[in-house]
């Protein structure tokens, strides 16, 4: 293998398929990065086992070749050298680097014993905005579950039908629910549990919104493959049956609250100043006004070595009074990813799930378990 590329295209195609490198494995070689030529491309892999990320950047190819390097020391490596052509020349399983007036000798293993990248394109695919993904993905993955206790939950159920694309993720003590429009409708419902960390690393490459992005389904429904203008990533999926999260959206409530998010940010950054040494507690009072433009809606938190505080926002009531605890950090998180100027907040009792609300769409529902307090 013998090529010349830029040092800024290479840096950045190490960059993209990066993340996909093993860091603690029994397997050694992933934490190689494949180097291979195809169709008069550079073509660089990376693979955890549980994801693959493939790049292709632009290169003059002298010759054809391939050969996995270290992934560390060949992504430091590039990225210290100057903005210059790069020229490698594979001689046995040593890869020569050429970059100016600086040259270096990096040892690789055989390419044959590198781990297959996955080739996923014989099931069921569409079409998705990137903008409109990379939305669904930020306003969802957050909420899955971290922890392994339960696999299905660390994932995001995906489902497909008709021409919406419908992502949900819950971790025991919240739900997000996204609803999105496809490309290209699909003519059977299909879903999916793709591992919330996949959608993470997803959402890192998609940097051009106005692309396209296929998703492809294996026949054997057991990989998924988003495939994006010279990048394929391939994701494991998490096998299992995800709950019914329909039933844990209530459709009814007793008092709704319209905030501004801004304030509402405002008012839990504060209470979260106490609720850390307080269980996390942030206690929430609906109040109505005389009219409904009146009302307020009052947040507070206490730690009993350190203090409380109490916050008041304006808010437009619909209903009764009412009260609720949460835990403020999901409520700072679900604030986060709305862009929306208002959020509708909606309570029955105090021992029943609040939802959240963006206020002027009608695509994103997010579910939070109340906490038990002593009033």
């Amino acid at each position: 293998m013998k090529l010349s590329c830029l040092q800024e295209n290479l840096n950045k195609g190490l960059g993209i398929i990066g993340r996909a490198v093993a860091t603690r494995t029994t397997l050694p070689i992933t934490q190689n990065v494949l180097i291979s030529t195809d169709q008069s491309q550079l073509k660089l892999a990376a693979t955890n086992l549980e994801i693959a990320i493939c790049s292709w950047i632009g290169a003059k190819i002298e010759s054809e070749g391939s050969i996995t390097i270290p992934a560390r020391v060949f992504t430091e490596f590039i990225s210290s050298l100057p903005s210059d052509v790069i020229s490698l020349n594979l001689k046995h399983h040593t890869l020569e680097i050429k970059c100016g007036r600086y040259e270096a000798r990096i040892n690789g293993l055989d390419a044959a014993d590198f781990p297959p990248i996955p080739q996923v394109g014989d099931g069921f695919s569409t079409k998705v905005l990137a903008e409109e993904l990379k939305h669904a993905i930020t306003q969802v993955a957050f909420a899955a579950a971290t922890e392994e206790s339960r696999p299905v939950l660390t994932g995001v159920q995906t489902e497909f039908e008709g021409g919406k694309m419908t992502m949900a993720a819950a971790d025991g003590f919240r739900l997000a629910v996204h609803r999105n429009n496809l490309i290209e409708p699909v003519k059977e419902k299909v879903s999916m549990i793709i591992p919330a960390k996949a959608y993470h690393e997803l959402n890192r490459l998609m940097t051009e919104p106005d692309q396209e992005v296929e998703i492809t389904l294996n026949s054997q429904k057991s990989q998924v493959l988003f495939k994006l203008k010279n990048i394929e990533m391939v994701s494991q999926l998490i096998q299992g049956t995800f709950p019914n999260y329909s039933q844990l959206i209530p459709q009814t409530y007793g008092t709704k609250a319209r905030i501004d998010v801004a304030e509402f940010q405002r008012a839990i950054r504060m209470a979260s100043i106490f609720a850390r040494d307080g269980s996390g507690i942030a206690r929430v009072i609906i109040t109505p006004g005389a009219t409904a433009e009146t009302g307020k809606v009052t947040i507070s938190a206490r730690a009993d070595e350190i203090g409380d505080n109490v916050g008041e926002i304006d808010a437009l009531v619909d209903g009764e009074a009412a009260k609720i605890a949460f835990n403020a950090r999901y409520l700072a998180d679900v604030l986060s990813v709305i862009k929306q100027a208002q959020v509708s907040l909606e309570v029955t009792t105090p021992s029943n799930p609040g939802v959240i609300r963006p206020v002027g769409v009608d695509n994103y529902d997010h579910v939070v378990m109340p906490m038990f307090v002593q009033w």
